[in-house]
């Protein structure tokens, strides 16, 4: 073996001879595409949900404890970066949410599973996920500037 690595590459067929498994390239050999990125994503934003939840545990916890507890995580919750935070909770959501719809359209139907069908999906999924997150905070703040002006 001329490196090092190909050890980690050596299998056991059934009848116990040594037997060369492929090596894969790495993610930087490929040409990122919409539905890779998304596949991507979708994993990291199932991590960033777990996040999230707590989150809204710990704000649920804070209101049930009493009001002076609430008012502080929503003076955090309300500052800049908890508004960030929420944002990207949002858009986690709302990815999750869209690629799992794609999911169980795959699943039940086993239709546009071509990668033709599946890249355009994709720039579908994007704007789906766009549309959904800006009009959930156009309501959030709409909200806020009539509860400013009264």
């Amino acid at each position: 073996m001329s490196d090092i690595r190909e050890t980690f590459y050596v299998g056991h067929t059934s009848d116990g001879s040594l037997k060369k498994r492929p090596m894969s390239p790495h993610l930087q050999v490929y040409k990122p595409i919409p539905s890779m990125t998304l596949s991507i994503l979708n994993r990291v934003t199932g991590a960033a949900l777990s996040f999230g939840s707590a989150i809204m545990v710990a704000w649920l916890a804070s209101a049930a404890k009493g009001p002076k507890s609430f008012k502080k995580v929503q003076k955090l919750t309300g500052s800049f970066p908890g508004q960030l935070v929420l944002f990207g909770f949002s858009v986690s959501f709302f990815l999750h949410f869209i690629r799992g719809i794609r999911h169980l359209v795959w699943d039940s139907t086993a239709k546009r599973l071509e990668k033709e069908e599946i890249n355009k999906d994709s720039k579908i999924d994007i704007i789906s996920i766009t549309a959904l997150t800006l009009g959930l905070w156009t309501i959030i703040i709409g909200k806020r500037l009539r509860k400013k002006k009264k």
